[in-house]
């Protein structure tokens, strides 16, 4: 997998698995614009990480739509094409139903629609016209293992990433006559800052337990099945949804 002279954005790419995405992509040759919402320091941290140069990081809230397409605008502006997009920021907030008030409730689920769907769909509309002029290229959604199994705890999470997945079958049958490719990747729970504490208390070891490897994702397995499905020879893979849960999940 070889991107050498690609230009790939990823949202939420300072941190987490997008900074392991972010990496991956650096390493084989992308140039990589990283766009975070407020963590500047975050973002500087991960540029001075990346191999080669003329990387760059955006700063934008993907909830903010005026705000998505001036970032792009302006990668467009700097490199002079967008190749690749990697939608990565989300959020999930815990509200359940029985222990959650109802005006919280109302605006878990807008955040979170914001951020986890209408986000990256604008993305998506903004980059797939710069790609359809330029004559092609690829979009990547992380979704979730909740999309499949149900997020009883936060179900606005578990709601927002099932449709991501639609959304991404919806435009990959859409974009195909343009040469964009669209897939998506489901992680499980995977070994990250935001879930480090979580991971470390009494109820780390029945989520690890999940998985018949007793342990969850790190950050740079679900970057090789995103460098994956964005790399050249996976066009008739646009479409799929990779799971990677180390079948902590199983599904047909």
């Amino acid at each position: 997998m070889e991107f050498t002279d690609s230009t790939v954005l990823i949202t939420g790419g300072s941190r987490g698995i997008g900074k392991a995405i972010a990496l991956a992509f650096a390493s084989k040759g992308a140039r990589v614009a990283i766009l975070y919402r407020s963590n500047q320091q975050a973002a500087d941290a991960t540029l001075a990480q990346l191999s080669g140069d003329q990387h760059m990081a955006l700063q934008a809230d993907v909830t903010d739509a005026e705000a998505v397409s001036n970032a792009i605008d302006k990668l467009v502006a700097k490199f002079g094409k967008l190749d690749i997009v990697v939608n990565n920021a989300g959020i999930g907030e815990y509200h359940p139903i029985t222990s959650t008030n109802y005006e919280d409730w109302q605006h878990v689920w807008r955040q979170t629609l914001d951020t986890n769907l209408i986000g990256p769909a604008n993305v998506c509309f903004c980059a797939a016209k710069h790609m359809i002029d330029s004559g092609g290229g690829r979009i990547v959604n992380i979704t979730s293992r909740g999309a499949f199994r149900g997020e009883p705890n936060k179900p606005a999470y578990g709601a927002s990433k099932a449709a991501l997945n639609s959304l991404s079958q919806s435009l990959a049958v859409a974009l195909a006559p343009h040469k964009i490719f669209v897939g998506a990747v489901a992680p499980g729970f995977v070994n990250t800052e935001l879930t480090a504490d979580l991971l470390n208390s009494p109820e780390g070891d029945q989520i690890k337990s999940q998985s018949p490897f007793n342990r969850v994702a790190q950050p740079e397995e679900v970057a090789h099945a995103v460098l994956f499905l964005a790399s050249k020879g996976a066009e008739f893979s646009t479409g799929t949804i990779i799971d990677v849960n180390g079948a902590s999940y199983l599904r047909s």
